[in-house]
């Protein structure tokens, strides 16, 4: 497991804790859910920009190599 989703599967357990103590409906509670979904947005944002890995890169640069076609069902 990735070191963001350890840390989204911390922020989910303290949620839940606070919201068991605080209460569904409190700020708390609120705040704590919206850590979670701070981080969720951020590893959303990372997936996005991970880099190209070397078939990805050599198929920018060579579209046209049998390697990189790709067929229409």
């Amino acid at each position: 497991m990735s070191d963001i989703q350890e840390k989204i599967q911390e922020e989910v357990e303290q949620a839940r804790a606070v919201c068991d103590v605080s209460g569904s409906n409190s700020a708390e509670c609120a705040a704590a859910w919206d850590a979670v979904e701070e981080l969720q947005a951020e590893a959303s944002h990372q997936r996005q920009n991970k880099p190209k890995n070397s078939l990805e890169q050599y198929c920018d640069d060579n579209p046209e190599a049998a390697e990189c076609r790709v067929y229409d069902d």
